[in-house]
């Protein structure tokens, strides 16, 4: 769905969210503010893409697992193509995981869904003018790391991964199969399954069925499990 009117005096804000009763409730929330409005609102990238392009919105809202790629990889081709479209992630995940990789994949903002609905004003407001919008704790967070200089230990073994590691374990997680990972991400087999091995590795197992294991509990404890269609065996 897509509008073409523009009000200059609104914020025109774009949505990008799979579930269809998360965009009504942002929906809903910009709507009841006075100087923004919704111009577009969609579940998959590529549709995302396409109408940002012609739309061309002030914001966009953009979730993390999206039904045909990854979040992240949206907002770094929007973000080198149109570098006016000021982009949030708005995700179930915990910020001490993703919000900083948002960041450097060029969103402005990063806001999780267990936060109040008002702080979506905030952060829609923040970004459109040019600022970075992230909690009290997740700025102190990069500001502390930034002091400590780039040398410092990661905070968890998770912060180890590479954005593509970390979105192979995410999937992994959820119950998606190495085909399934690899026709969301455009990539080979091959690359998947190299990902799946240096996440092993940098977690420390020895086994895939350990590092499976490990990805399920870990997306159980980010609240985000049973998205994916579970698979009926990974091969180690």
């Amino acid at each position: 769905m897509s509008s073409n009117d523009r009000s200059t005096d609104h914020i025109r804000v774009y949505l990008v969210d799979d579930h269809p009763a998360i965009r009504e409730a942002i929906r809903d929330t910009i709507e009841g503010t006075i100087d923004m409005e919704i111009c577009g609102e969609t579940s998959s990238s590529d549709e995302a893409f396409r109408e940002i392009e012609e739309i061309q919105p002030d914001v966009a809202i953009v979730d993390i697992s999206l039904n045909d790629a990854h979040g992240l990889d949206l907002v770094q081709n929007v973000r080198s193509q149109y570098p006016e479209v000021r982009m949030i992630v708005f995700s179930m995940y915990d910020e001490n995981v993703y919000a900083e990789r948002a960041i450097r994949a060029g969103a402005a903002g990063y806001l999780m869904k267990s936060e109040p609905t008002k702080n979506i004003i905030e952060a829609v407001r923040s970004a459109h003018d040019g600022e970075v919008y992230l909690s009290r704790k997740m700025s102190s967070r990069i500001l502390n790391k930034v002091a400590m200089g780039r040398t410092a230990e990661p905070s968890f073994a998770i912060d180890e991964l590479t954005d593509r590691e970390m979105a192979v374990f995410q999937m992994l997680g959820q119950g998606y199969s190495v085909q399934e990972i690899q026709d969301r991400l455009s990539l080979s087999r091959k690359t998947i399954e190299t990902y799946r091995r240096r996440a092993k590795e940098k977690l420390g197992f020895d086994t895939v069925s350990e590092l499976l294991q490990y990805a399920v509990q870990w997306t159980y404890g980010q609240g985000t499990h049973g998205e994916g269609e579970a698979s009926a065996q990974q091969s180690s």
